[in-house]
């Protein structure tokens, strides 16, 4: 399996709805992509392409630390959708760790996400709650992660993340 990890282009958006909506199957991911897309919100959305075929996708979209005045800039990384029959043979891990270094690339201090503590941990992300960083939305503890990209940008910072209002509806 030969996967190659690129952005989102144009024609990408039905194979992205596709694959989300088989990943989650229910369409509130792919419905919150497209109203992000629509929305002109600053995405990072990237594609796993199997030749000739779209069969992953992740985003990440800022969000923002209410409670804090430390400008650190944050995004959030979800939803991640890969093919069923793909899954379990690398395509998320491909599609986290080059979104993350995007995230650095474009001067993002840190990511969190809300997600498994089985799987996410791999790539650095531990409990938010342990920086003081809560999640607006009432979860367990364990799911609601954070990865520092830049060192030490979360020293001394505490607050609640804020998705876009589009995540209330999924």
């Amino acid at each position: 399996m030969t996967v190659h990890i690129r952005e989102e282009e144009t024609a990408d958006k039905f194979a992205i709805w596709r694959v989300n909506v088989e990943a989650f199957e229910r369409e509130a991911e792919a419905g919150l992509v497209n109203v992000l897309r629509e929305g002109g919100v600053h995405c990072i959305s990237l594609v796993a392409e199997e030749m000739p075929l779209v069969v992953g996708h992740i985003l990440f979209s800022p969000v923002e630390l209410v409670g804090d005045d430390s400008g650190i800039q944050l995004m959030g990384l979800g939803p991640m959708a890969v093919n069923p029959a793909l899954q379990g043979r690398g395509v998320g891990s491909l599609l986290v760790t080059e979104g993350l270094k995007r995230c650095l690339a474009e001067g993002y201090d840190a990511v969190v996400v809300l997600g498994y503590p089985e799987y996410y941990p791999q790539f650095g992300f531990s409990p938010a709650i342990k920086y003081g960083i809560r999640s607006e939305y009432v979860v367990p503890e364990e799911v609601f992660m954070v990865r520092e990209l830049r060192e030490n940008s979360l020293g001394g910072i505490s607050g609640t993340v804020r998705y876009h209002a589009a995540f209330a509806n999924v």
